[in-house]
């Protein structure tokens, strides 16, 4: 039995997930689905009790300073610089990272956000709003519930997600900026789509959408296909969003190195598992 019971959380009124049965459950999967299939985005405002957010802002709080600070340059594909491509190419574009990722070993079965992330309705609901056969939890133990900070200064350059299906739960907001931007189904399985992503990187593509969440709103985001970044955070408020993800492949977790980056160190189970992934994207 869950030490903490989401539903005292979760606005059950307006976003029903105990009842799937109900025309409203199915209504509200109606909406999700078409938001997606639009553009891989869809956002549930107020998921989260309004009365509620002071607890989940103070476990964020609690954990902050564990989170694994870094501050690189990395390409939208966290990879190494390739000199035998042109300067130009989107796999030689690096830029400035700076953010913290609480890994998810930092919530414990007594956490709320751990509680939601298991309960098991959630991933009933989220595999419904996706409409995937094949679903499953991250099985990453550093990365399937995770907490991303950014303090002033600080934000998110373009890139892809290693996993197929994120859902993010908005905590606190900077003071300013921080905003969600994203581009939609820029590639796909088969196609990098270079020429598509020079454009957004050379600021000059039309196919740039900007988000931006408030604390106890819920999006599912395809972040597989979509180039998205978190723009940098003003003030001296830090910005908190859990991170719980979810994949189509049983037991995928993150590339030894795109762990190291995110996280400071690797466990067994990354290299142990390192290139089973079932696609040929890059990252």
């Amino acid at each position: 039995m869950a030490l903490i019971d989401p539903t005292n959380y979760i606005d059950l009124n307006r976003y029903p997930l105990s009842d799937p049965s109900s025309p409203s459950y199915q209504e509200l999967l109606s909406g999700i689905h078409a938001d997606l299939a639009e553009d891989g985005c869809a956002v549930l405002r107020g998921f989260i009790r309004p009365e509620r957010i002071p607890e989940l802002i103070a476990e964020a709080d609690a954990v902050a300073a564990k989170g694994h600070r870094s501050f690189s340059r990395t390409n939208a594909y966290f990879t190494q610089d390739d000199p035998s491509l042109p300067e130009s190419h989107p796999l030689r574009r690096f830029y400035d990272r700076s953010n913290s990722f609480v890994p998810a070993d930092n919530f414990p079965d007594d956490t709320i956000l751990r509680n939601i992330y298991e309960w098991s309705a959630f991933p009933n609901f989220i595999q419904a709003a996706l409409g995937e056969d094949n679903f499953y939890r991250y099985a990453d133990p550093l990365a399937d519930v995770i907490i991303n900070t950014v303090e002033e200064g600080g934000g998110f350059p373009w890139h892809f997600d290693t996993n197929n299906f994120t859902v993010t739960l908005a905590i606190q907001n900077g003071l300013e900026g921080g905003e969600f931007e994203y581009c939609p189904n820029i590639r796909n399985s088969r196609d990098e789509n270079y020429p598509a992503v020079q454009e957004v990187l050379e600021g000059t593509s039309n196919r740039v959408k900007t988000l931006r969440l408030e604390p106890g709103d819920l999006q599912i985001f395809k972040g597989r296909f979509a180039l998205h970044r978190v723009k940098p955070v003003e003030g001296d408020r830090k910005r908190y969003v859990a991170i719980f993800s979810y994949v189509e492949a049983d037991g995928m977790v993150g590339s030894p190195e795109r762990t190291k980056q995110l996280y400071g160190r690797v466990l067994p189970i990354h290299i142990e598992r390192a290139g089973l992934r079932t696609d040929n994207l890059v990252d």
